[in-house]
């Protein structure tokens, strides 16, 4: 493929899995709704990214276990590192979800990018809610990237550009408008890049000459229909954009 640059993907929300030693912090009404839905999970991720990964030979760091344990795209020091589930634990089962699910995670990814060579784009992969507080999210892709960072800049815009291009052709969800428009695919949106993240937490240890970070934002509603083939449409649009980066 001849690649310009090294790329790792990760999906940080892939599963809602609760392992059977955490099951009993899971069996109010509130916990099992909060589990089947965006909080638990990012539904449509994990087959987005097989997707990417296969068709750009590019490894791929997965966590199938629910974020209302421990939320692995948080630092240690959010607030949200826990869900209202897992605070209640004793401090030692916190320290443990930390080493088994949060810790084990971001080691492997750093591992990859650390072997990527000398330059490395590194993806998130995720999808969100597509209504919110009652209101529809304008956005079915959206790229995130920290301003600061020229090469992040040109690598989303190129990456647009390419999605553009290549005009989604793929299922959309049954009756929904969007079948007669354009993906709106926005830059940062729905969420902004430079917030606290894995993507951030590696933009503070590596120089942008190393690494360049962006996530991989698409609204569940898009993901439902079409993710295998999305992933395959994504990943050659980022194909096309990378050597950009040259």
């Amino acid at each position: 493929m001849g690649l310009p640059t090294g790329v790792v993907l990760s999906c940080e929300h892939a599963g809602n899995e609760v392992p059977e030693r955490y099951s009993s912090y899971f069996v109010s009404p509130a916990a099992k709704e909060a589990l089947s839905g965006h909080r638990g999970w990012d539904p449509g991720s994990l087959p987005i990214g097989d997707a990417m990964s296969e068709v750009l030979g590019a490894p791929l760091v997965a966590q199938s276990v629910t974020r209302l344990l421990v939320e692995c795209n948080r630092s240690l020091d959010h607030p949200r590192l826990f869900s209202e589930f897992s605070r209640r634990m004793p401090a030692e089962e916190r320290d443990d979800l930390v080493r088994r699910y949060w810790r084990a995670h971001r080691e492997r990814v750093t591992g990859l990018v650390a072997d990527a060579g000398s330059r490395v784009v590194h993806v998130g992969i995720h999808t969100f809610t597509p209504v919110w507080k009652g209101r529809d999210r304008p956005t079915d892709v959206g790229l995130l990237y920290d301003p600061a960072r020229p090469g992040e800049g040109r690598l989303v815009r190129a990456w647009r550009k390419a999605m553009v291009s290549a005009a989604w052709k793929g299922p959309r969800p049954s009756g929904d408008l969007a079948a007669r428009r354009p993906l709106r695919i926005h830059l940062n949106r729905p969420y902004r890049g430079w917030t606290d993240g894995l993507t951030t937490a590696l933009r503070r240890e590596l120089p942008e000459g190393r690494y360049l970070g962006v996530e991989l934002e698409v609204s569940q509603r898009l993901a439902a229909s079409s993710a295998p083939e999305l992933g395959r449409w994504l990943a050659q649009a980022l194909e096309e954009a990378l050597p950009v980066l040259r």
